[in-house]
């Protein structure tokens, strides 16, 4: 079963396949404008620009936080009930050190915020933070997914 989407996409295959040409499309806009540096590094509200920006051509909810709980792999991110403290919390978690904004990445990784592209607009986020913060970015090409 696929998530409801813009494009009336029923296969996951296919979803996903879009999903990908057209967050990365977007995504090079944010960086290409100039839209991402007037942004505010660590912020909820920035996250929420990024993936309305990425996903907006393909759901609804893009940019929206989510009222469902979700899990991936059998692990179970943070009940909706409790999303919107845990945001309030992980935006006033401190950003001044490479390990400080490692850490608040990874909270906000277990709150998923969002129905689905947590993983892309997050790693933005993270990008934003370091780069203004520390002066520091992430060759992502380097990374193992599974790292």
């Amino acid at each position: 079963m696929t998530l409801e989407n813009k494009l009336g996409i029923t296969s996951s295959a296919e979803l996903a396949t879009q999903e990908e040409r057209l967050s990365k499309k977007r995504a090079l806009e944010l960086f290409e404008s100039g839209m991402l540096n007037k942004l505010e590094p660590g912020t909820f509200k920035t996250l929420q620009v990024i993936h309305k920006q990425l996903f907006m051509d393909i759901y609804d909810f893009a940019g929206k936080v989510r009222s469902v709980n979700i899990a991936k792999g059998g692990f179970r991110f943070v009940p909706a009930m409790y999303l919107l403290d845990a945001l309030k919390q992980i935006e006033r978690m401190p950003q001044s050190t490479f390990d400080e904004i490692i850490e608040k990445y990874v909270e906000m990784n277990v709150a998923h915020p969002f129905r689905e592209g947590n993983g892309r607009s997050t790693r933005i986020w993270l990008d934003l933070i370091l780069k203004k913060k520390l002066q520091l970015v992430i060759d992502w090409s380097k990374v193992n997914k599974e790292d």
